[in-house]
């Protein structure tokens, strides 16, 4: 019996990336976007050529409503879940500190902090032993932002993905029991479009030279360490914060 795995934020990045090697390890894989639909609907033909079932869902991870119809959805589409990847987040341009608008703030939050919280709830209700599930894994996405700030550019974002690591911890504790291990992946510098998102151009190329490896990172690279905290081979992890950042941050 294959496992189903949803990943939201999967049209793009390290979300598609995961979506891809997770049909590959044999995951029949639920596809949240926000938007482009034809970039989802690529990752879903990808999944279904390596013969794994796939689903495309729109929903705005900013928007509980959305965020229930996600689940609903996969339930009905592919059943019960076993791994759930929580990815989707957002960046801004490039800001200091005092220029960030209360609106700019609170967009944040609710994609990179509310609304992972909201559908890691989601996930608990439907792995839960003691709620009538048979277990399963979540993987929070945090970012080395969490322990390097944000300064000069995004510390609202950091801000965001230093609760991720509170809510990571707090929930592997407490779902233990449960029968649900909960990680996260602590991304550095990784090239994706993300780091366009950011409007400073290359910046990769800016920050590499602060990596110890000298070099970004690749989405393929993050999906793989996302994968292993899913399975199996991390079966005595719980409350993990992997750093997948080419030694930034030691």
């Amino acid at each position: 019996m294959p496992k189903i795995i949803l990943i939201t934020g999967a049209s793009r990045g390290i979300g598609a990336a995961t979506a891809r090697l997770a049909a590959q390890r044999g995951y029949d894989v639920a596809i949240n976007y926000a938007r482009n639909r034809d970039a989802a609907e690529t990752v879903a033909a990808d999944v279904r050529k390596a013969g794994r079932r796939a689903v495309t869902i729109q929903a705005d991870m900013g928007k509980p409503e959305d965020i229930a119809r996600l689940f609903a959805t996969v339930d009905a589409e592919l059943g019960r879940l076993d791994a759930f990847f929580n990815n989707a987040g957002i960046v801004e341009k490039a800001a200091r500190f005092v220029e960030i608008a209360p609106e700019r703030l609170q967009r944040i939050l609710a994609v990179n902090t509310t609304g992972p919280f909201i559908a890691a709830q989601e996930a608990v209700r439907r792995m839960s032993t003691r709620l009538g599930g048979s277990g399963g894994v979540i993987v929070n996405m945090s970012s080395m932002a969490a322990k390097l700030g944000g300064s000069g550019e995004s510390t609202d974002y950091a801000t965001a993905k230093g609760a991720i690591d509170t809510l990571t911890i707090g929930l592997a504790k407490e779902l233990a029991p449960e029968g649900i291990r909960v990680n996260a992946v602590r991304p550095g510098l990784i090239d994706t479009d993300i780091q366009r998102d950011f409007g400073i151009g290359d910046r990769v190329g800016r920050y590499k030279g602060l990596v110890p490896l000298q070099r970004g990172g690749s989405a393929e690279e993050v999906a793989e360490a996302v994968l292993w905290l899913c399975s199996d081979q991390s079966s005595y992890c719980t409350g993990v914060l992997l750093d997948v950042s080419g030694g930034r941050g030691l």
